[in-house]
């Protein structure tokens, strides 16, 4: 069950980052390759930082893990995908760049932070 739970937590907070993302692509009009704006750059870091913040969050709430061990497969996902991306497609790539250094962390301070105010 455990596992299970760890899995489900994982899978949902990835979903979390990946939906919130292309909801912000699709409804805005911005081409994630194109080259962006410093206006577009900063929303969408805002927006990717927040969510995968938010997504670390859940993971930690799905599984009720006592560790940090869901937030690091999850950003070890988010930096792989975010690599993947990276490596095979053109055009700009400050969104997987921003993935790779910030919204991978980003989600397992979302952990850390669950876990710190669970405690207190």
């Amino acid at each position: 069950m455990k596992v299970v739970r760890y899995v489900t937590a994982v899978i949902i907070g990835y979903a979390t980052f990946v939906v919130s993302a292309l909801l912000l692509f699709k409804f805005s009009g911005i081409k994630p390759h194109d080259d962006p704006t410093l206006s577009v750059m900063l929303l969408t870091v805002a927006f990717g930082f927040m969510f995968s913040f938010l997504g670390g969050v859940l993971a930690q709430l799905i599984s009720k893990a006592r560790n940090l061990w869901p937030n690091y497969i999850l950003a070890a996902i988010l930096a792989g995908f975010a690599t993947f991306s990276l490596l095979q497609s053109s055009g700009n790539h400050y969104s997987q760049i921003a993935a790779i250094f910030l919204f991978t962390p980003a989600s397992l301070v979302g952990g850390w932070v669950f876990l710190k105010r669970k405690k207190s």
